[in-house]
């Protein structure tokens, strides 16, 4: 390929390194310059411009990303079509994502010319999720090098989407009297939802004795009627010959490994009856935050059976987020953090169903009072601590609420829909926060009463429960997000809220009745008539 700038004269047929943009038009990066475009940027008084010519055996960057994602088994995977130089893989399947590190090393060594980056190795995903990006970083490359990738790459592919499989699984749960009839519910319903990613179903759970006999014999027991058996012992793994790797042996079993180079989730038991995983959780499985556990379960989950290798490899990156709930944290003078509910105002949108005179709903007046407003004083009168999240036409509705005594956060990002308004005003709370009320500005019926039974309920939990508003049942909003999904919200991207991090926490939901004000909310012109609001500029 050569590069470098050329008179006009000489242009046509080469490939445009740089933008180039006049008062009538705008040729992008990477177009192929025509007579035409010459003749308009010649009527600009545009001279030269920067190109690059294709040689013999070149290959221009779409060429050379599609051939080489061309090259790539497609099972359970999504390619785009090459733009830019650049071809993304989404998974089609929900499952455990396992990548090749010598393969895709071989291929960003052939040329730098060449890259391929996907995600870490062995990671959950769902379908939908971008894996991997194939990227040419100049606007041509030599086709030797292009061949050689896709060589590598249909010998052996780089990476793959295991999609995880239904299973029937048992739960034997084993009691000794230190331990609460409360804590065993929540695990089982912990464990139920960390099943219900991949389609499978905890259908069934034992009781028993901490003993070897007792665990043994109701493994023993479930082996015939399930495909994945776990057992949580009331009392952690501390020898090999302890209750559960014990049970194990007892029931006529192999115990493959005891112990995984993963904190949270050192005290994992891997066995097996036969064909049948046998899984001794270790006690942070009883989070719902990521441990070891769910490492292992994954694997298992996507038909892998994860050998003492596979297990003791996993040190690098093995160190987790410390948990707070955890019973012991590995720092005994760091206490669990319980602190109030902070309540997070979203009026940052663009109120884009409202029509095309640019009126915004938020400043709509009911009784004379701005919409943003009445939202804004019915959090004041609920709690004192209240975030305001604004963006389109911010000047506005900060000076509707002018002299309130609350934060606000502004969300440059507001465009990109919901998610980074959560994020924005998520940033704003401080470490002492236990739980995040989300409130809809455009929401008239909620009332400060409505927020204080919210919080009433989110203290019931003792902040360890997602608290969400219904109506005849149906979920609404507002809704409380305790501390411990703070990570989850702030992974968020796009124009999406926080019901998924409902639904996939693990946590229990709260639902509290508040009637139709939890649904009610003002999207339309017609609607804010029918509230007898009054629409502004």
């Amino acid at each position: 390929m050569k590069f470098g700038p050329v008179a006009l004269s000489t242009a046509e047929g080469a490939i445009l390194a740089h933008a180039v943009k006049t008062a009538s038009q705008k040729l992008p990066k990477g177009h192929r310059l025509t007579a035409a475009d010459l003749a308009l940027l010649a009527e600009a008084d545009v001279n030269e411009v920067i190109v690059a010519r294709l040689e013999a055996g070149d290959l221009s960057e779409d060429e050379a990303a599609a051939r080489i994602a061309s090259a790539i088994a497609q099972d359970h995977l999504r390619f785009t079509p090459a733009a830019t130089g650049r071809v993304n893989i989404y998974a089609t399947a929900r499952g455990l994502f396992v990548a090749s590190r010598s393969v895709v090393d071989r291929i960003n060594r052939i040329d730098a010319a060449i890259t391929l980056a996907c995600l870490s190795d062995h990671i959950a995903v769902d379908a939908g999720d971008m894996l991997a990006t194939i990227k040419i970083i100049p606007l041509a490359v030599p086709g030797k090098f292009v061949e050689e990738a896709a060589a590598v790459l249909s010998a052996q592919p780089p990476f793959e989407v295991k999609p995880f499989a239904p299973r029937r699984v048992a739960l034997v749960a084993t009691q000794l009297p230190s331990l609460k009839v409360q804590v065993m519910d929540k695990t089982h319903i912990l464990l139920a939802a960390r099943l219900a990613r991949s389609g499978s179903d905890l259908a069934t759970e034992r009781r028993v004795a901490h003993r070897e006999e007792a665990v043994a014999d109701a493994i023993a027991e479930l082996r015939t009627a399930h495909d994945l058996i776990v057992v949580f012992g009331a009392s952690a793994v501390a020898d090999p010959y302890d209750v559960v790797p014990a049970a194990i042996r007892r029931a006529g079993g192999i115990v493959d490994h005891i112990g995984m180079p993963v904190d949270p989730g050192n005290l994992l038991v891997l066995g097996r009856l036969g064909e049948i995983p046998v899984v001794g959780a270790p006690g942070c499985a009883r989070s719902p935050r990521e441990n070891g556990f769910d490492w292992i379960l994954d694997r298992l989950l996507a038909g892998e059976w994860p050998s003492s290798t596979d297990i003791t490899a996993l040190g690098v990156g093995g160190l987790l987020k410390e948990i707070p709930t955890r019973p012991q944290p590995r720092e005994a003078a760091v206490a669990p953090r319980r602190g109030p509910v902070a309540v997070v105002v979203l009026a940052a949108g663009r109120a884009s169903r409202m029509g095309p005179e640019g009126r915004h709903k938020l400043l709509a007046e009911l009784d004379g009072v701005p919409l943003v407003r009445r939202a804004v004083e019915t959090a004041l009168a609920a709690t004192d601590k209240v975030v305001v999240v604004t963006g389109h036409r911010e000047p506005e509705i900060r000076a509707a609420l002018a002299g309130l005594p609350v934060t606000f956060v502004s969300n440059p990002d507001y465009a990109s829909g919901m998610a980074s308004s959560l994020v924005a005003g998520l940033s704003a709370l401080d470490e002492a926060t236990g739980g995040m009320l989300v409130m809809l500005a455009d929401m008239p019926g909620i009332t400060a009463e409505h927020l204080t039974r919210l919080v009433g309920a989110f203290d019931a939990e003792s902040g360890a429960a997602v608290v969400r508003a219904v109506a005849d049942g149906q979920r609404g909003n507002p809704v409380i997000l305790p501390r411990i999904t703070f990570g989850a919200v702030r992974q968020l991207v796009g124009d999406v809220g926080a019901r998924h991090i409902v639904e996939r926490c693990g946590l229990p939901v709260i639902d509290v009745e508040l009637g139709a004000a939890a649904r009610v909310d003002l999207d339309t012109p017609e609607a804010i008539a029918a509230a007898g609001g009054v629409l502004k500029e």
